[in-house]
């Protein structure tokens, strides 16, 4: 039997399953100007969060939805929730469930299978069940992302043409990082999708695999902009008072430049100053290396647990600070506390040694907080105008800067004035409108 045959009758066998189970939509009237498809393996189940990719999915698909387009989302969803449902206005559509049950733990649990599978059997039950119901009269488009859907647009674009409606569909395929790179069938990708990415950096580091690459930043969610209660802010402030309070929030990755941010705190405290470095890491082994070497340097450590994740659990949890300089929260805080946390800051640590899009810096920057990234992937970051912007891994650069920002805080506050501007420019609402939406009525490729 061959691996074209075995292919095949997975994905027929796959559509079945989909047809005589849960899985069966209602899909608005053909006659829809326009149909979005989001092809991803997170999403915005808690079974298909690992990363970025499902906060920027999320934001996209309901974006596109209040925008008022037919939008389908199509991942790796929790086995246990419907096939197929309506969640704030977006069609999404759990797939590969028949495998992530015997996978509990998550997503990437699989992914091999689960790659295989979806690539197979997704591309003919779209065609059959969305795609030739909805494009009567108008177009489609697919945006999918990462190398984990790379076979499923290759099989897309063959059944296509294979049925002569090609020029109905545009497909555009998204890189978020270089993950999978080397299982990626460039040329082939190239001529089944118009290749996308988030940033200029991202774009720079695909110029020896793909050429003609689109950028297509990330964007925020209207709740991104949301200042912190007032009440809340004035009660993190009185238990800040005193303090050069820094907010940092990622893995303990050393690519995130931990133990610059540890230097830096350390060397602010021998200029004189109070520190305190707020940080949220995660469960990776380097934690244990980075608060380590934060003792050695003679910094005081704290590590703790918030009693909820919301404002009032990161507010009880900021007290009896006065001789602690590296607080360590070792729960979750919800997008309502790190809005909190990053407009509470003097400034918000981001300064990774590679970031693709820097999507942390960019919320701080929409509360009016001051970001401090790296000079890498961060397109909306501009040196001293709308954020800080470290040149080295040097940490007298990073304390140097704030020392100085903290004489001027007439320069911070034009500096975080101009950061809310430029975020406002990043909402998903004007990414769509923008640049998506333009790029999406292009021409599809041969």
């Amino acid at each position: 039997m061959t691996d074209t045959y075995r292919r095949t009758e997975r994905s027929r066998r796959s559509v079945r399953r989909q047809r005589t189970g849960r899985h069966r939509p209602e899909y608005a009237p053909a006659g829809s100007p326009t149909q979005f498809h989001v092809l991803s393996f997170e999403g915005p189940d808690d079974y298909a969060k690992a990363g970025g990719i499902a906060t920027r999915v999320t934001g996209l698909t309901r974006a596109l939805a209040g925008a008022g387009h037919e939008t389908h989302h199509w991942y790796i969803g929790d086995p246990d929730a419907p096939g197929h449902e309506v969640t704030e206005g977006v069609h999404v559509h759990r797939w590969c469930q028949w495998l992530s049950r015997s996978c509990p733990a998550g997503v990437y649990e699989g992914e091999d299978a689960k790659e295989a599978d979806y690539a197979a059997s997704l591309p003919p039950f779209l065609i059959a069940e969305a795609l030739l119901p909805g494009i009567g009269a108008g177009r489609a488009v697919v945006l999918a992302e990462e190398w984990h859907t790379v076979g499923a647009v290759l099989h897309l674009d063959t059944l296509l043409r294979t049925m002569g409606i090609r020029d109905r569909v545009t497909i555009r395929w998204n890189a978020n990082n270089t993950f999978g790179f080397s299982r990626i069938p460039w040329d082939r990708l190239a001529k089944a999708a118009r290749i996308v990415t988030v940033s200029r950096y991202m774009k720079s580091l695909m110029a020896d695999v793909a050429a003609d690459v689109e950028v297509i930043p990330n964007g925020l969610p209207p709740h991104a902009y949301e200042l912190p209660d007032a009440e809340a802010a004035a009660g993190l402030a009185d238990r800040l008072r005193g303090r050069l309070p820094l907010a940092k929030v990622g893995r303990w990755d050393p690519g995130k430049r931990w133990l610059g941010t540890i230097e830096g705190t350390a060397e602010l405290k021998r200029r004189g100053e109070r520190p305190l470095l707020i940080a949220r890491g995660g469960i990776e082994d380097h934690g244990r290396q980075v608060l380590t070497r934060a003792r050695e340097l003679g910094l005081e450590v704290s590590e703790r647990a918030q009693p909820d994740t919301g404002p009032s659990g990161l507010l009880e949890t900021l007290v009896d600070l006065e001789d602690v300089d590296v607080l360590s929260l070792t729960t979750p805080l919800s997008p309502s506390a790190l809005r909190l946390l990053f407009r509470g800051s003097t400034a918000v640590l981001a300064d990774s040694v590679h970031e693709l899009f820097g999507l942390v810096g960019l919320e701080a920057m929409a509360v009016g907080a001051l970001a401090c990234t790296g000079g890498t992937g961060e397109d909306y970051a501009e040196p001293g105008r709308n954020a800080l912007v470290l040149q080295s891994g040097d940490p007298r650069e990073m304390a140097g800067l704030l020392v100085h920002l903290r004489r001027w805080p007439e320069v911070v506050t034009t500096m975080t004035a101009r950061a809310i501007e430029t975020a406002t420019s990043y909402a998903w609402g004007r990414v769509i409108e923008e640049r998506l939406l333009p790029l999406s009525r292009m021409g599809v490729p041969a």
